[in-house]
């Protein structure tokens, strides 16, 4: 599934060429992904200029003035700009023209979803229940620590808590976490102030080299140029199951949190 880094690799690779730009049509051809495509409220972004796209957690939200354009990837979803006469394949479902370059949604497996939002979308159902964005200067070890008191539940699968923490998935919790030097099944609120100082900072400069990076391309993802990114050659454990810790040399081991895979070094993550 794209995490925070390729929803944003997707953003600055879409809005440079589309911002400012009229909206000519919206060709559906699918009447819905996981939720009913936005077929009956065309009228009301079809022919407006696109003011700018912003995201949120794993959301790309495209501002047309009088509402927003929801998108999200899902489990497969990718967002390119192509020509607009290029013909769409097998799985190639959404296209917004903008003059001769359309915005493709290719999504395989449809968990995808695109919503039409009127007034602030931020009390959306979909956006309200949406935690702290990690990239902000108000993700910090002291709010962190507050949102952790008590819990039994493993940090690991804490930090992929959407409800509390936005767009940090598998890959991210398992790479962060590593860096870190914490152990992912170490029960979240036993995890002390010292130890969470070392990990937000980890988990910001982890995603952030990431996008950097242009995101990791694990199977469906593709920047919106057809390129792919290459994070996934900085993993240290990540996908790695059996090969030897980039420092200390133990192999990474693999076990299952939340029906999710979790890998990590037991020497080094304490």
């Amino acid at each position: 599934m794209p995490e925070l880094p390729e929803v944003e690799v997707t953003r600055r690779g879409i809005a440079p060429d589309l911002v400012g730009r009229r909206l000519a049509s919206a060709d559906f051809r699918v009447p819905a992904l996981r939720y009913p495509l936005p077929h009956e409220e065309r009228s009301q972004f079809v022919g407006r200029r696109l003011v700018s796209i912003t995201r949120r957690g794993k959301y790309l939200l495209l501002d047309f003035g009088s509402g927003h354009l929801l998108i999200h990837l899902g489990m497969s979803g990718s967002l390119r700009l192509v020509p607009a006469l290029t013909p769409p394949d097998k799985h190639d479902h959404v296209d917004l023209v903008f003059g001769r370059t359309a915005l493709r949604l290719r999504d395989p497996r449809r968990f995808g979803a695109m919503r039409w939002i009127e007034g602030d979308p931020m009390q959306h159902p979909l956006m309200a229940v949406l935690g702290m964005e990690p990239l902000t200067a108000d993700f910090t070890a002291a709010w962190l620590k507050a949102q952790l008191q008590g819990l039994k539940a493993p940090i690991k699968p804490t930090l992929m808590d959407g409800h509390r923490l936005v767009g940090v998935g598998n890959i991210y919790a398992s790479e962060s976490l590593f860096r870190a030097r914490i152990d992912p099944r170490t029960p979240a609120g036993k995890i002390s102030l010292q130890r969470l100082e070392r990990l937000v900072p980890v988990i910001k400069a982890t995603l952030t080299a990431a996008i950097e990076a242009g995101g990791s391309s694990l199977r469906d993802f593709i920047q919106s140029d057809g390129s792919s990114g290459y994070f996934q050659q900085q993993y240290f454990v990540y996908g790695r199951t059996g090969k030897p810790c980039r420092v200390c040399g133990r192999p990474i081991r693999e076990l299952r949190q939340g029906q999710r895979a979790t890998f990590h070094c037991p020497h080094c993550q304490r």
